[in-house]
């Protein structure tokens, strides 16, 4: 086998091996890698871009209640627990991630996590059982989700006095249309995501 050849080989085995893991990148479980399901449409939040937002939310994370609207890999709503959230709820619609999800929080024993298996606009849709402080909003890309998910958390009840609302959107959707009441503080691009911060201003 020709020296490139190897080398093609190698880098196919080290992607193969990234995939279908999430890594908790500080907090009580730093290091800590978990499986994920390979799911079509599943797309994990990036360490580069989930560094940054948890830079961002560096003072706001520790004692918050989360909500993880589309949970996926359940890498933010586990980073969040990790930095000492007090609790965090998964919505997540495909039962062998939903699964997986559960599966993970009792590897690392978070018995301050909970998974619910759910449509999300549709659970959202509902009057809030509990107010959230920090609410991750990160949909599967073209499928018009983020706006009515938005307008939900807004409308329902689900949001504390001044929550923060992280977003992550697909680059080329022209600014949504956003709940009037939310300022946005943090925001950047990478690639083809944009990623957000908002802060809630009580009506």
């Amino acid at each position: 086998m020709g020296t490139n050849q190897r080398l093609r080989s190698k880098q196919k085995v080290n992607t193969s091996s990234k995939s279908g893991q999430i890594r908790i990148i500080a907090g009580q479980w730093r290091g800590r890698k978990l499986p994920v399901k390979d799911l079509e449409g599943l797309r994990p939040t990036t360490d580069r871009v989930k560094e940054t937002v948890f830079n961002w939310l560096a003072m706001d994370v520790r004692d918050t209640n989360c909500l993880d609207c589309f949970s996926g890999s359940g890498s933010l709503g586990l980073e969040a627990l990790s930095r000492y959230a007090a609790s965090a709820l998964l919505l997540e619609r495909d039962k062998s991630a939903a699964k997986q999800l559960q599966t993970n929080f009792d590897t690392v024993k978070a018995s301050n996590g909970k998974v619910v298996c759910t449509d999300t606009l549709a659970f959202l849709a509902q009057p809030a059982q509990q107010e959230f402080d920090l609410v991750f909003v990160d949909p599967p890309f073209r499928k018009g989700l983020l706006e009515p998910c938005c307008e939900s958390l807004e409308n329902n009840g689900w949001l504390s006095e001044n929550a923060l609302i992280y977003v992550e959107r697909e680059k080329e959707l022209t600014q949504p249309n956003l709940p009037s009441n939310w300022t946005l503080i943090k925001d950047k691009t990478a690639g083809q995501v944009i990623y957000q911060v908002y802060q809630r201003q009580p009506q």
